[in-house]
């Protein structure tokens, strides 16, 4: 059995802290941003071959972004304090483009409210139900996760999600959430839920312009299909 590279056998250049100060890191490969993010490897890997194991076991970025705490210390050479790096990466990452949303997102058409979401909920495993918060102009304020259900089901609760449209000055909400299963086709309780929500809309003079659902990388609209 070959002997395992470490760290210190790779030339001084070639390693990943020194390429990116030496290039940028928009220069660096994923493997090698994810080495830096570990910092260091374990007695038989190097970072850079524990990053190429994360990156194998979990088959893309999206999908390591999506992985859990106990999914990554499953990971041999993943401790709690690796996972918990990994996990506030991805977090920081996430809340940087929420950000930007305010500058950057308006919606125009129910398509345009899809691919704010599509990437980050086609992958979750379990229903996540979120609102998207707009101003009079249909700019986006910032996308909200209100429950997070198991498996099949998620609890809404009205309250929790007005107070949060109301905080922010919403003029209008866009209602989402994905179907674990991969079908975004729409059930009776969503059909049930979506009426309550938009009547409880209608006393406080927020609009519900939209319920999207979506599914394995596809989604429905309920004002594409009539049903509000």
């Amino acid at each position: 059995m070959e002997n395992p590279i470490r760290m210190r056998d790779v030339p001084k250049e070639e390693r990943p802290r020194e390429r990116l100060r030496r290039h940028g890191a928009e220069r660096l490969t994923n493997q090698e941003l994810l080495a830096i993010l570990l910092r260091t490897g374990n007695r038989s890997e190097s970072a850079l071959a524990l990053a190429e194991k994360l990156l194998a076991r979990f088959g893309s970025l999206p999908h390591l972004a999506a992985a859990s705490f106990e999914e990554l210390v499953a990971v041999h050479g993943i401790g709690p304090a690796k996972a918990c790096d990994i996990l506030a990466a991805f977090e920081l990452a996430k809340r940087l483009a929420e950000s930007r949303m305010e500058y950057e997102g308006v919606v125009n058409c129910p398509a345009d409210a899809a691919q704010l979401v599509l990437r980050e909920l086609s992958l979750a495993d379990k229903e996540h139900f979120m609102i998207i918060m707009l101003n009079t102009k249909n700019r986006v304020i910032a996308k909200k996760v209100i429950s997070i259900g198991h498996l099949q089901a998620s609890l809404v609760h009205p309250r929790e999600m007005f107070k949060e449209a109301i905080r922010r000055s919403s003029a209008a909400l866009i209602l989402v959430h994905n179907h674990p299963s991969g079908d975004p086709t729409p059930s009776r309780e969503d059909l049930a839920t979506t009426e309550r929500l938009c009547e409880a809309g209608a006393v406080l003079g927020i609009d519900i312009l939209d319920h999207i659902i979506v599914g394995d990388n596809r989604y429905f609209s309920f004002r594409e299909h009539g049903l509000l």
